[in-house]
This record gives structure tokens, sequence and C-alpha cells, in this order.
């Protein structure tokens, strides 16, 4: 089975989260996507992050209609902060006959060079990247590379900090957020302080 990884902190899930993950499903060629919760991003500060469980829930939520994503909780079990090149490894392991790749913004591909160990991610793994608006310059050698699959997917300018901002100020921004995960949200105060 092919699975595409979908990392994220996923503070919190959003609609263009699952755009992302469903365009991928439907058309990259994957069997599944795992919408993998990433309890500490060695790049981001711990302390702005809700509880791993409440963010597992929420993606949980989000992800129940739709049968190819699938929520993972496979970094929880592994050493923090997570790295990418680990969980591979792990999951490799772990899941012999499944086939993992990578999905990823052009953002992030931007700064791939910068990961723990990311030749041996290239070597063994596809990267399915979708678009994103950036000021960073392209990095037009990884870009080309063979292992490399851009994918012509919808441009969704949304983020978790721009919800949590919001929320904070008191702005209705429901239609950014799966109706499930905006209820779990407002019932449990979440960002509000």
């Amino acid at each position: 089975m092919k699975i595409g990884l979908y990392f994220g902190t996923y503070n919190p899930i959003h609609v263009g989260h699952l755009i992302i993950a469903n365009h991928m499903a439907e058309y990259a060629g994957l069997d599944q996507i795992w919408m993998v919760v990433t309890p500490h991003n060695p790049l981001k500060k711990k302390t702005t992050l809700l509880d791993d469980q409440q963010r597992l829930q929420m993606v949980f939520l989000a992800t129940e209609d739709y049968p190819k994503i699938k929520p993972s909780d496979i970094e929880f079990k592994l050493p923090q902060p997570s790295y990418t090149v680990i969980t591979l490894e792990y999951l490799k392991e772990k899941y012999p006959n499944h086939e993992f790749s990578l999905i990823m913004g052009e953002d992030n591909l931007k700064t791939l060079h910068k990961w723990r160990n990311y030749e041996v991610i290239l070597e063994n793994h596809d990267i399915y990247v979708y678009p994103r608006i950036s000021d960073e310059p392209e990095n037009i050698e990884l870009k080309s590379h063979p292992k490399i699959h851009v994918i012509d997917a919808p441009i969704v300018e949304i983020s978790s900090t721009f919800i949590r901002n919001n929320i904070k100020e008191g702005k209705n921004i429901q239609p950014l957020l799966p109706p499930k995960v905006w209820e779990y949200i407002d019932h449990n105060n979440f960002y509000k302080k």
C-alpha cells in the first residue's frame, strides 16, 4: 500500500489541510494519507501547542468522514523532538509491506536541505509537493530530483496561526474549520487566551 505521510502540528487542523490531504489521496496515486500529528516540531516553540491528545482528537474529528485519510499518533511514541528521518525508519520497520512517501508544501521543500539526513530521506522516499506562495528562493536542484513530484494542487493560504490569533480576538473563523473541529475548539474554549 502506498501511504502519503502529511506531517503537522495541526494546532488546529483546518480546511486547508483537508483540501490538500484529499487532493493527494485522489490525484497523486496514493492509497491512503496518514495525517501525522507532530508532538514537537524542532522549529516551533512547544509552549504554543495544545496538548498532543487534543490535537490528535481534532484530526480524528476532521478526518472521520474521509476513508482515505487517517489520523496518526506514530510520533507520540518516538523520542522528542521529532525528526522525519527517524519516523520513516520506524515506520519502515513496523510496516514493511507499505511504501511511505512524504507530502509537503513547496515552502518546506525550499528548506529540505536543512533537515536532518535529508539525503537519506530523498534516497528512500518519494516526496509529493503542493504549491505554496513564498518569498524564499526556489531550490531548482531539489525540485528536479527524480523523487520529487510537484502536484498541481489548489493553493490554500490558510494558517493555524491565523486561526488561533483570530479566535483570540473573537472573530468568527468557523468557515476555516471542519464543523466538528470548530465545535470541539469552541466547547473547550481553546485559543481564547
